[in-house]
This record gives C-alpha cells, sequence and structure tokens, in this order.
C-alpha cells in the first residue's frame, strides 16, 4: 500500500551539510523499512484500507495516527512507530532543498515573529530543544489548535498528529541521520541543517 516517496534532488544535493551516503543510507534503508513494516502491519487489517488510492491511504494514515486509539490493537503500537516513522520522514525529505533560501517569507515569517520574537529567536529556540533532546527522536514546530507555533521534541518516531498538534517543520535527531559525517557532534548537524531548510514548502505546511 505505502512505498517511498519520490525524493525532488539527488544524494549528494545536500552536500556538504548532509552527505551523500548518509542520505542513501537513511532513505533506501531506515525510511524503507519503515514502509515495510507498517505494510506488513496493515495487511493484518486490510479493510482499513479498502479500495483506496495512494493518496487516500495517506490521508487515512494521517488519520490513524491523529487518534491511536481508534486503531486496532494487535496493529497500534506498529502503527505508532512505523507508521510514524513514515509520516516524519515523508516530511523531512520534503522540507529540504539544495536551494534553500534562508528564511521563511509571508504568512509563515509573521507567525514566527509574532510566537517567537523574531525569526533568530525561534531558530535558537528550536536548536536548543533538538540539541537537548535525550536519545533518538525529533525536534518539531507545529501548530495548536489554537494555530499558535509551538517547539517541541518527541521521542522515537511519534508523530505531531498524535499529540493534537499540526506538523510544520521537523528535525530528525536518531543517530543515523548524522553520525557518519558528525558522530557525536549533534549541535553541529543542527547547525548545518539550517542552510537546507526548503521554506517555501514550510510555509506551505503552515498553510494547509
Amino acid at each position: 500500500m505505502f512505498q517511498l516517496p519520490k525524493l525532488n534532488y539527488e544524494f549528494n544535493a545536500l552536500e556538504p551539510h548532509i552527505d551523500a551516503k548518509t542520505m542513501e543510507i537513511h532513505y533506501t534503508k531506515h525510511h524503507q523499512t519503515y514502509v515495510d513494516k507498517l505494510n506488513e502491519a496493515l495487511g493484518k487489517h486490510p479493510e482499513l484500507f479498502e479500495k483506496s488510492s495512494l493518496r487516500q491511504a495517506q490521508d487515512k494514515l494521517e488519520s490513524l495516527l491523529s487518534n491511536l486509539e481508534a486503531v486496532p490493537e494487535n496493529i497500534r503500537l506498529a502503527v505508532r512507530n512505523h507508521g510514524g516513522g513514515h509520516f516524519n520522514h515523508s516530511l523531512f525529505w520534503s522540507i529540504m532543498t539544495p536551494n534553500a533560501a534562508g528564511e521563511p517569507t509571508g504568512e509563515l515569517k509573521v507567525a514566527i515573529e509574532k510566537d517567537f520574537g523574531s525569526f533568530i529567536a525561534f531558530k535558537e529556540q528550536f536548536s536548543k530543544v533538538a540539541v537537548s533532546h535525550f536519545g533518538s527522536g525529533w525536534a518539531w514546530l507545529a501548530k495548536d489548535k489554537d494555530g499558535k507555533l509551538v517547539i517541541f521534541s518527541l521521542s522515537n518516531q511519534d508523530c505531531p498528529l498524535s499529540q493534537g498538534l499540526k506538523p510544520v517543520l521537523g528535525l530528525d535527531l536518531w543517530e543515523h541521520a548524522y553520525y557518519l559525517k558528525y558522530q557525536n557532534r549533534r549541535a553541529e548537524y543542527i547547525e548545518a541543517w539550517w542552510n537546507v531548510v526548503n521554506w517555501q514548502k514550510v510555509g506551505e505546511n503552515y498553510k494547509s
């Protein structure tokens, strides 16, 4: 049912900030495993996705992640872990680009300045949350139910949708996302990552 999303750039396109080998392994091995395990779990309940197109299936997955208690108990953990992993990574690839603009514009820029004071203050707060997160997980920028932007981190492959939040921007903090190039220097990885953020796509996520 699910498959890897198509990348809009080559594995080496984000060099030197994210190296080609990390991109290749991360995408073809780690993300592929989440897709495979998700499909395996959902195969136990084909009625959930009966006669669904790929787009409809993606919407259904988002719905399941938004209400995990409604997921059949025997696949709930798999949907949380592997469904979350598929959703999180799909968003992650889409919000990076080799032609990064450097700063957000439009409605997103206004919202960031309103909720954090300035873009610089936002970056500092986001980076602090990311670098101080213990263990594997993600740092997130999301909209709450009132439309306010919030910064937080979640462990493992937990998804903001499961917290009632709309993800706008996410940074993978698992060691496999950066260890080949940065080893234990997570702060260096985070600083480099800002150079490849696709603010146009992040702005679209904010408005959607």
